[in-house]
């Protein structure tokens, strides 16, 4: 399998994350890169390749201008405007305030965020677009006609909307490969999130249209973030409707209950019939996930990676999520080793 990698996630790295009322070290940090890339070459997965210069028509195809030209100015105007922190935004416009966009750097970076959680640092957007790169070398070469790739992407993408970032997201690096996909010649493109977070971005990407399937296993919403879509009933809109599917699961969720939310879920992209799968591949589902509450283990990593082999889908493994830092390489080699051996 080919791996696709950038140095470049090294220019996004916060000094803090505002989590629990307190600043702590950012659970999306560099060094989980450090872990995983460890693993991989331990078990002789080094087919390692670099990304093209990214070509941000295939970003236009999924972000609106607004949310492209903030995330490529907003240190300068935020440094300009004498700010000496990292950005972090102080206001939302939620229900019932203007939805007019502010001036204030401080306030844009509200209209463009879903949280507090994500902090913008100088080196952030070279960082999201080299993310984005590695997806789309590794959908050039599922395209190209190999069975499958590896997107070892950071930041990761699956909370990024079309209009906002968030989640430690900036850039959809799921959704931009999937579109890749379509543009270039697929019919049918199934994105299969098992992130334990709902990817709220991408399912509001797709959740109007039927080219494109998008099924989610996650933490159950009322208990986790992002905790405003990721519902069971949110099935799709308009031509979309039926194409959107959510599994929400509650707090200390083993695999055997996420085992069969997997082959629901497989059954449905068999039918929907795609060309391709891109799988968001979070590994926050682990036991041990500060995060977290889902309980699987490091073994059921291997077990889902060969489950999904047997779709026999061309498939584009893009990294997302995964905070256990000591595990997150074992538990990401795992499900391409059971994949591969699948």
């Amino acid at each position: 399998m080919k791996i696709t990698f950038s140095e470049d996630h090294r220019n996004h790295f916060p000094q803090g994350e505002l989590s629990g009322g307190q600043f702590v070290t950012p659970y999306e940090r560099p060094s989980r890169m450090e872990y995983i890339l460890r693993e991989l070459k331990s078990r002789k997965m080094n087919d390692f390749m670099a990304p093209d210069k990214l070509d941000m028509r295939a970003v236009g195809k999924i972000h609106d201008k607004g949310l492209i030209a903030f995330l490529e100015t907003c240190w300068d105007q935020w440094v300009a405007a004498g700010y000496r922190g990292e950005i972090i935004p102080s206001s939302f416009p939620v229900p019932g305030l203007s939805k007019r966009k502010p001036r204030n750097i401080d306030g844009l970076a509200g209209f463009y965020s879903i949280g507090t959680e994500t902090a913008i640092t100088a080196g952030t957007w070279v960082a999201a677009k080299s993310s984005a790169a590695v997806a789309l070398k590794a959908q050039s070469i599922v395209a190209a006609g190999a069975s499958s790739a590896f997107a070892l992407c950071r930041p990761p993408g699956h909370h990024a909307h079309a209009h906002a970032y968030g989640g430690y997201c900036f850039l959809n690096n799921a959704a931009i490969a999937a579109q890749a996909f379509r543009d270039q010649g697929a019919s049918r493109v199934a994105i299969l999130d098992v992130d334990f977070h709902h990817g709220n971005g991408t399912q509001d990407i797709f959740y109007d249209r039927d080219d494109v399937l998008y099924a989610s296993l996650h933490g159950a919403p009322e208990d986790a973030f992002p905790y405003f879509l990721g519902y069971k009933d949110e099935k799709g809109r308009g031509k979309g409707e039926g194409f959107n599917l959510n599994y929400p699961m509650p707090p200390g969720t083993a695999y055997d209950v996420w085992g069969d939310a997997l082959k629901n879920a497989c059954r449905k992209i068999k039918s929907f019939k795609p060309d391709v799968l891109v799988v968001s591949l979070g590994v926050d589902t682990f036991k041990d996930d500060p995060i977290s509450f889902f309980k699987l283990t490091s073994a059921d990593f291997k077990t889902y990676g060969a489950r999904l082999a047997k779709l026999k889908l061309p498939t584009l493994f893009v990294m997302e999520g995964g905070y256990a830092i000591e595990a997150v390489g074992i538990n990401t080699v795992n499900v391409l080793e059971g994949f591969e051996n699948g």
